[in-house]
């Protein structure tokens, strides 16, 4: 895998020119994966996997899909309904913290990665990936730098998990109110390291990232 890639060669917004390329070969079933949560303090990291219509008018369907951080949240929300009823499959899968902290970060995100294309029903051909490979997984697979700004199977896999996610912890929010998970979504925001000092981590906190790392004796 390229290690180095020239931010002048991205695209306007993502594309099909990789999974043209596939099409064109004979692969149809192509998965794109990305994930969400990676860098957090708490709660899960979150992966999803996407597979579109073979065909080159998904890119017309999905005209307003970019790399999610590149979208409002009532943007991310809208384009996630659209994305759900244009794919032909789709998965959301989870690390656990405690998951995180046994295994690290980089294997929790890839369990999260399989448990997305075991959601997807019919076993993909080929997977496209935003910067990660699933050494562990037997189908071939594509890794790309910017993945989410290139590939469109990827930047809809980063909405689906950035949107999957952002609910969850809007939901754990309130069995956790301390913490303000809904605003900050589990990252680590001033006000989330404050209430960290003022009532210490809960069980949703990833007891190997620093800051929490440091407090432990």
């Amino acid at each position: 895998m390229a290690r180095r890639f020239d931010p002048a060669l991205l695209p306007p917004k993502p594309d099909l020119s990789f999974e043209g390329g596939l099409w064109e070969q004979g692969v149809r079933h192509i998965a794109g994966i990305d994930e969400a949560g990676r860098g957090a303090l708490a709660g899960p990291v979150a992966a999803a996997a996407v597979v579109l219509p073979a065909k080159p008018e998904a890119a017309d369907m999905l005209h307003g899909v970019n790399d999610s951080k590149q979208l409002s949240a009532e943007e991310r929300q809208f384009w996630a309904k659209e994305i759900k009823e244009a794919a032909l499959a789709w998965g959301v899968g989870y690390g656990e913290p405690e998951e995180i902290d046994t295994l690290g970060i980089i294997p929790a995100t890839r369990l999260a990665a399989q448990r997305a294309l075991e959601q997807l029903g019919q076993p993909a051909e080929h997977l496209l990936l935003d910067y990660l490979l699933l050494p562990e997984c037997p189908i071939p697979q594509t890794s790309l730098i910017k993945g989410d700004a290139r590939s469109l199977s990827i930047a809809c896999a980063s909405i689906l998990a950035k949107v999957a996610r952002d609910r969850l912890l809007s939901k754990l929010d309130r069995q956790y109110p301390h913490y303000c998970f809904a605003a900050n979504k589990g990252y680590g925001t001033t006000q989330h390291l404050a209430a960290l000092i003022a009532h210490g981590p809960c069980k949703l906190h990833r007891r190997r990232f620093a800051p929490l790392r440091l407090g432990q004796s």
